[in-house]
């Protein structure tokens, strides 16, 4: 490798320096207009040297950023120029799509060079949505060890805890002094690159504590690992969900935790960043899925993607509206006669539909988090009811008064009122019991609770405003 490929922005002269723009536009993070346009015409003239001293140390989730900016052609372009400077940690901060279609771009060798470096849980996240016959021909060409490794990991089932693990740790018997623990971490060559506690394995390599380095490093160098370690008391099993670590890192405020197999004996580790990345993706999957968007959906998706993905979604609220639309056939007559409950039943049905999303979405957060519990299920839809009923009753005052004052008509007045406590009320209950029960079922309730909401609460608005009015001036 000769001088101009090590050439970085930290090295780079000073006159040159000055040439390069800067990264960043903001505190957000987004690239500069200047940055964009100089890294493109450096790809657009093949010019490593220029495209290395702009990106070169760029951190992983900044390069990430460039890369997802650029246009499809210039991204295996940008990285054959940045060569071994490119960091394919990288890799783990783009869209899935973007992702493959660079790994397609690249050739086996040059894809295998880049992991050599990696950790194993970036690794087994950049290679996991291969098709088998790619990741095999990767992974025939990686060393054993690393091979094994991450052939075990890619064995476990997706997004599960496993996948998350980093493979390197440090694990000592318990009748081991903290000397000797120390002086054997000063003298191995393989640690990890980050860690923050010490577990502590029987001679069949099961977990049987863990030391924290703080509390290591302030213990007498004669006295024994056993009598300062705690029982490992936060163990995660590999094949467990991904979420159901990240709730143990939530609530135990961990900062790492091991990882056991179904023998419990000691195969990883996971950190608390790689925690984030599945507490920002469960979010993400759950906000997403209220709204009838798959979780994998990115903004890089071609559009034919997208389209079938949101389709059937769309779809399933035509028939549900189609059934809200045949309860106001039912009142054909009462509408003819009365022009006023046009204009105010889609009022009645965006209320109801309103209240029932806001009652949902809190039900559907709290089932992923498992604080919705049998122990405060009744208390909470006690609590939804009568929020449900107060806010009907309120908003039935505001509403009917300008009712009143708008048509002239008394009578419509109470008739919209009646309408809003019973459809804000029965929302309520729409809104946490449909959830409940799609849960119970097994049925995902962030994905099913949506149609079913909103065709509940759309025939009960219609049908309670329809009906009454139809009732109370047939009355009179």
């Amino acid at each position: 490798m000769n001088d101009a490929e090590l050439l970085t922005p930290r090295d780079t002269p000073p006159e040159e320096m000055n040439a390069l723009p800067p990264f960043r536009d903001d505190d957000d993070g987004n690239i500069t207009r200047a940055y964009f346009e100089a890294i493109r015409e450096a790809i657009e003239a093949q010019d490593g040297e220029r495209v290395r001293a702009l990106a070169g140390d760029l951190h992983e989730s900044d390069l990430g950023s460039l890369i997802e900016a650029l246009p499809a052609s210039e991204r295996t372009q940008l990285i054959t120029l940045l060569g071994d400077e490119f960091d394919f940690a990288a890799l783990t901060e783009v869209d899935d799509t973007i992702r493959l279609g660079i790994l397609e771009g690249l050739s086996t060798e040059a894809v295998v060079e880049g992991m050599r470096d990696l950790e194993i849980d970036d690794a087994v996240y950049i290679l996991e949505d291969l098709g088998d016959e790619d990741k095999f021909e990767i992974l025939q060409k990686l060393p054993a060890m690393e091979r094994v490794a991450l052939q075990r990991s890619l064995d476990l089932p997706e997004d599960s805890a496993g996948r998350r693990m980093q493979t390197e740790f440090i694990a000592v018997p318990p009748f081991w002094s903290i000397g000797q623990t120390i002086d054997f971490m000063r003298e191995a060559q393989d640690l990890p690159d980050t860690f923050y506690e010490i577990f502590v394995v029987d001679p069949g390599v099961r977990l049987v504590g863990s030391v924290a380095l703080d509390k290591l490093l302030r213990t007498q160098r004669k006295v024994k690992i056993s009598e300062i370690m705690i029982e490992a008391e936060h163990r995660i099993v590999a094949t467990d969900p991904q979420e159901d670590a990240a709730r143990l890192f939530q609530r135990y405020n961990l900062v790492s935790a091991a990882v056991v197999d179904d023998a419990d004996r000691l195969v990883g580790v996971i950190m608390v960043d790689d925690i984030v990345d599945v507490i920002e993706e469960e979010a993400d999957a759950d906000f997403k899925a209220l709204g009838g968007v798959k979780a994998d959906e990115e903004l890089s998706d071609s559009v034919w993607y997208t389209v079938r993905s949101r389709f059937p979604w769309l779809f399933a609220n035509l028939i549900t509206a189609g059934l809200a639309a045949s309860v106001i056939g039912l009142f054909e007559d009462s509408i003819e006669k009365m022009v006023a409950l046009a204009i105010l039943m889609p009022i009645v049905a965006s209320m109801g539909g309103n209240a029932g999303t806001q009652t949902m979405t809190v039900t559907v957060r709290a089932l992923a988090t498992r604080s919705l519990t049998s122990n405060n299920v009744y208390r909470v839809i006690r609590r939804e009811v009568m929020v449900g009923a107060v806010n009907g009753l309120s908003f039935a005052v505001l509403l009917g008064l300008a009712v009143v004052f708008w048509f002239e008509v008394r009578d419509l007045g109470f008739v919209i009122g009646l309408a809003l406590i019973t459809v804000l009320t029965c929302a309520a209950i729409g809104g946490i019991l449909i959830p409940l029960t799609l849960n119970k079922l097994g049925a995902d309730p962030a994905v099913s609770s949506g149609p079913f909401v909103t065709t509940i609460t759309d025939i009960i608005g219609f049908f309670s405003f329809l009906g009454i009015a139809t009732l109370w001036f047939t009355l009179l």
